[in-house]
């Protein structure tokens, strides 16, 4: 694989996921960040493009002069994509307006503010060409995408049951109040959108639910809650879901679960077994049988599935966690770059990264969340848009 050239719009000094990011783009050695619009203001944007390294020259004051520049450089040293990494508000002008200047995006989730903006986004990838891609992070760890390989086989016969549960304690109090900037934005509708626990981790949750079962969400019926006093958007929630197939299933996620770190965690039961994956433990998944033991299954084995494997960096023993399901979806994205610039179809690796379709799709059951949880009616169509 030839090294790909990245651009990053935000995550300047003191931003979390902005890091995240970079260490995730640079774990596997085959891509660069070149350039950087690291904030809105210049100051802070130079300061952060100097400390990791850049040239001077590619710290850009903001993204539409970092396009500008970039486009007018040579195809052999201008970046290659866009890693967007900003509070939700701002991500369809930075993916439209980098899309439209010739630039592969990747995005952090939620891929825009709202829906209407995610189907636009769709318009504007189908008309230029550009590759677009969502870090939906869970998707990257190997066990699941060894649970997803094993239901797709019909491992666990007919799947009847879902349940995923993303529980975390870090908003139980008001640290939206507290000059926690990371609390403040995902607390404000004017930045986060119509939802804070639902469209920061309920989409995830939803989102690993449809991956690993194979299934899509049909229909849901939602109870969403703003537990902490003052609070516009929910912190809380919970939603019956009923799948494609006849499949029904439960998604839980919370803010404000006191004591809870990032507690991701899938179960699904078909006719003839189940499985059970965490995100705390992500290096174990479990086989559950009616008529012999429960299976442990470990990252790295010799005994998982293809996908698995090229998802997998060490031996069996060597955990492997966030920042490495991270660098996974990475890869796939330059992996794809590096197929269209070659003019061939990407491998499967290369392909399994979650894209624009991802992208609508949770949009619309961010939206419809909120509208479920505030009627009295009971289930809501997710339509297939």
């Amino acid at each position: 694989m030839t090294r790909v050239r990245m651009g990053m719009v935000g995550g300047g000094e003191g931003a979390f996921i902005g890091e995240v990011h970079r260490m995730a783009a640079a774990l596997d050695g085959k891509i660069d960040l070149v350039c950087g619009a690291f904030s809105s203001d210049p100051d802070r944007a130079l300061r952060s493009g100097l400390a990791l390294g850049l040239d001077e020259q590619r710290c850009y004051p903001s993204f539409e002069a970092m396009l500008t520049a970039e486009a007018a450089l040579p195809a052999t040293e201008r970046m290659q994509f866009v890693a967007i990494v900003t509070p939700n508000h701002l991500h369809f002008p930075i993916a439209q307006a980098a899309l439209e200047a010739g630039f592969h995006v990747l995005s952090d989730k939620p891929a825009t503010f709202d829906l209407a903006q995610a189907l636009a986004l769709r318009d504007i990838v189908a008309a230029t060409g550009q590759l677009y891609g969502l870090t939906h992070t869970y998707n990257g760890y190997p066990l699941v995408k060894e649970a997803r390989e094993r239901i797709a086989r019909g491992e666990l016969g007919v799947v009847r049951k879902v349940v995923v549960e993303y529980p975390q304690g870090w908003l139980a109090d008001r640290q939206e109040d507290a000059d926690n900037k990371q609390a403040e934005w995902r607390l404000d509708p004017t930045r986060a959108g119509v939802s804070s626990c639902m469209g920061d981790i309920g989409v995830h949750a939803a989102n690993l639910a449809e991956y690993v079962s194979g299934l899509q969400i049909e229909d849901i019926c939602a109870d969403l809650t703003a537990f902490v006093e003052g609070r516009t958007l929910d912190d809380d929630g919970s939603i019956l879901l009923r799948f494609g197939g006849g499949a029904k299933g439960l998604l839980h996620a919370s803010q404000v679960c006191v004591g809870e770190e990032n507690a991701l965690r899938i179960r699904v039961y078909g006719t003839l077994g189940g499985l059970e994956w965490s995100q705390q433990e992500p290096n174990t998944l479990w086989l559950k049988w009616p008529d012999r033991p429960t299976q442990m299954l470990r990252t790295g084995g010799g005994y998982l599935g293809a996908m698995a494997a090229a998802n997998t960096r060490t031996p069996m023993g060597h955990p492997e966690g966030y920042l490495e399901a991270f660098a996974n979806l990475y890869v796939a994205f330059a992996g794809q770059i590096n197929a269209v610039e070659q003019g061939v179809a990407p491998d499967a690796r290369s392909a399994d990264c979650p894209g624009i379709a991802e992208a609508v799709r949770g949009m619309a059951f961010i939206e419809l969340a909120v509208r479920a949880g505030s009627s009295d009616i009971k289930w809501h169509r997710l339509e297939h848009l």
